[in-house]
Order: C-alpha cells, then structure tokens, then sequence
C-alpha cells in the first residue's frame, strides 16, 4: 500500500470515530451527569436510601416553562423532609392551547454541592408528556435526599435545596392518548 493511501485510510479512520465521538458525548454527558451529580443533576435511584435520619432539610421547587402553552405549577412550593425518607411531590400540568402539544422537563438541583445526595425514583422528567387541548394532568415525582450528605463538608450545612423543572417542547410531537 502506498503512503498516500495509507494516510486517507487514516484521516478517515479518525474522521468517523470523532463523529461518533461527537454524537455519542450528549448520551454519555448525561447518564455520567446522573450517576454523578455533576452540574446538578440529580440521581436516579432504583430503590430508597434505607436509612432515615432525624435531620430535615427543606426542598423547595421551581417550576417553568419554555416555548410551551402550559401552566405549570407544583402542588406545594416547599416540603420539609427527613434525610433518607421517601417522599412524594406533584406538579400540575395544564394545556392553554386548542392544539395537542407534546413537551419534555429537563431537571436540576442547587446547590450543586448537593445533587449527588438528591435521588429520584419517580419522575416525568425526560419524558415525552402529550397534553390534549385544555387538558390538565398531574405527575408525581418520588425523591429523597441521602443522609451520607451529612458526611460531606460543602454540603451538610445546606438547609434548602431547590428542585428546578422546565418544561419546553419536544422535539418529536405526538399524538394524545
């Protein structure tokens, strides 16, 4: 093989894989983002912290929407919870439009020092949700928040911790249910 050919075999060898690379670093970005807590993401658990401790911390939530009809709200603006329990939060979500619209919630904790200890078991967030007209719907999202926050030196004097959801449209809209 000569050194010309040998070199364009190359250049495209490198071309395709950083391509791939481009396009695979928006899934990894994101499932690195909720395995670690990174940027504010919080977790996503498979089951619930196991232990509960009598300290409480106050999770006050934000909602918003992007570029969507909809009126979107959080049945309470804060909760006071124990370190480790379960608890349950829900969002009301109603269409203003006379159209179907399909919208997605994107999600984040602050401060940043917390999200790792901030798990959900339950969300509607990245998920598409199709609303009818004027339809209203309401989604619950089971969260806790570990106790090991207490062992890290930025975070455990946190006493709020506030759980952001922006709702905005999907890129893929969808017929209702």
């Amino acid at each position: 093989m000569n050194k010309n050919l040998r070199v364009l075999l190359i250049c495209g060898a490198v071309f395709v894989l950083m391509v791939g690379a481009a396009y695979a670093a928006v899934p990894i970005y994101r499932i690195f983002c909720e395995k670690t807590g990174f940027a504010g993401t919080p977790k996503r658990a498979e089951a619930a912290a196991g232990k509960v401790v009598d300290k409480t911390v106050i999770v006050r939530f934000d909602t918003n929407t992007r570029e969507v009809p909809w009126d979107f709200k959080a049945e309470d603006s804060a909760q006071t919870i124990k370190l480790g329990a379960t608890n349950l939060a829900f969002f009301k979500v109603t269409n203003n439009s006379d159209q179907p619209v399909t919208g997605r919630a994107a999600f984040n904790v602050t401060p940043d020092s917390t999200s790792p200890y901030f798990s959900k078991l339950e969300c509607f967030c990245f998920t598409d949700q199709t609303l009818k007209p004027h339809e209203t719907k309401e989604f619950p999202v089971a969260y806790f928040v570990d106790p090991l926050i207490l062992e890290d030196k930025d975070a455990r004097r946190v006493r709020e911790i506030t759980l952001s959801y922006t709702f905005y449209r999907s890129p893929v809209q969808r017929p209702p249910t």
